[in-house]
């Protein structure tokens, strides 16, 4: 460890490999680029190098990594075999809205950029110098921000998902209320301050990094799934392509996954100051908290949600009644259904320990 560089500048973290060529997303010039035929992330010179230093910090440490297990991530709904006979039977609107979703929601990840860092230097009982949490603010949100969002004339993982959606469906007509049913199918709560003695902005650093964490890590399904409905030649008008451009994006996502579990493990091994420096809060025991009830919240929540929203439209879709019944029925007979895992021990469960990250 004592070569290992574990300070870097926001230059360095930003800096690009020598691309060859360029990564183009149907006629849209994207991130990133290939070097010797293979796709390279943009911005990974540095800051793959700076991830694996820093988790190697970590597990000399003796820490545990913050790791969700494959049975806690909920399958994409509607999963591969619903969404092909939905495209063999002409009934395109539901895919093109859930990868519009998809693109949309990639887009909203450049907000990561917004999160106001607490006072880390008072709030934080332990030095910080040379971990991923001291670089967040350093090039770490702002790479993550331009790989989702796109930057300047190069597309991002929106423009992916748009040239993935495009080409395979062939451009689709998408539905004018995407965004409207976005906005407005979601269950409102007032929020809740768990840990009230912390600060507004810790509490909210942790809650929104913890929920991106476990929204990268579901996508990883969501990868799975358009892989294998795009890179049909059944369905998908250019399979190669289609499926290309998102093995692409699920190559981006690795170091957000990577960072942010980092971040939030790092966070986790130290001790929390509370808002008036009168009290002392054992990081495990925030992290673990507020992480597992983010992931309970949308393991649960958004795969129901889901049904509900697209059994809805099918019947609203297809006038004829009887028809309708009938692709309804055989639909429903494909989902393979899923239940958040019961544990005796959950917080246990997400924890990965360090015997097995060595």
């Amino acid at each position: 460890m004592s070569n290992q560089k574990l300070e870097y500048t926001s230059e360095e973290l930003m800096s690009e490999d020598n691309f060859e060529e360029p990564l183009f997303g149907g006629e849209v010039r994207c991130h990133g680029g290939y070097i010797d035929g293979d796709y390279v992330s943009p911005r990974c010179k540095v800051r793959k190098p700076a991830i694996e230093a820093w988790r190697q910090r970590l597990i000399d440490d003796g820490q545990p990594l913050i790791h969700i297990p494959d049975a806690y991530v909920p399958p994409h709904y509607p999963n591969c075999e619903q969404a092909k006979y939905l495209l063999h039977e002409g009934i395109v609107d539901p895919i093109s809205r859930s990868l519009t979703t998809i693109s949309i929601v990639e887009g909203f990840g450049a907000r990561i950029r917004e999160v106001h860092l607490p006072d880390l230097g008072s709030e934080v009982k332990e030095d910080i110098a040379g971990t991923a949490l001291a670089h967040l603010h350093k090039g770490l949100f702002e790479a993550h921000a331009r790989d989702e969002a796109g930057y300047r004339d190069q597309g991002g993982h929106k423009q992916m998902w748009e040239a993935a959606r495009d080409i395979g469906l062939n451009k689709p007509e998408i539905p004018n209320d995407v965004l409207l049913r976005m906005m407005s199918g979601g269950r409102s709560r007032k929020r809740q301050r768990l840990f009230p003695e912390l600060s507004a902005r810790m509490e909210d650093m942790i809650t929104f990094l913890a929920n991106i964490l476990v929204i990268e890590t579901f996508a990883e399904d969501v990868f799975a799934w358009a892989i294998d409905l795009l890179g049909d030649q059944e369905v998908s008008h250019d399979a190669e392509l289609a499926a290309h451009l998102v093995k692409c994006v699920r190559a981006d996502e690795q170091p957000h996954i990577d960072y942010l579990t980092l971040a939030l493990s790092e966070l986790r091994a130290r001790t929390l100051v509370s808002e008036d420096g009168k009290k002392e809060f054992e990081g495990a025991q925030v992290i673990d908290h507020i992480f597992t009830r983010q992931l309970r919240g949308a393991a649960t929540n958004r795969p129901r949600d889901a049904r509900e929203r697209l059994q809805k439209e099918i019947h609203e879709l297809i006038t004829d009644k009887s028809r309708a019944a009938k692709i309804s029925n055989k639909f429903e007979s494909l989902d393979s259904g899923w239940t958040f895992p019961k544990s005796e021990n959950e917080q246990l469960d997400i924890l990965l320990k360090v015997s097995e990250c060595a």
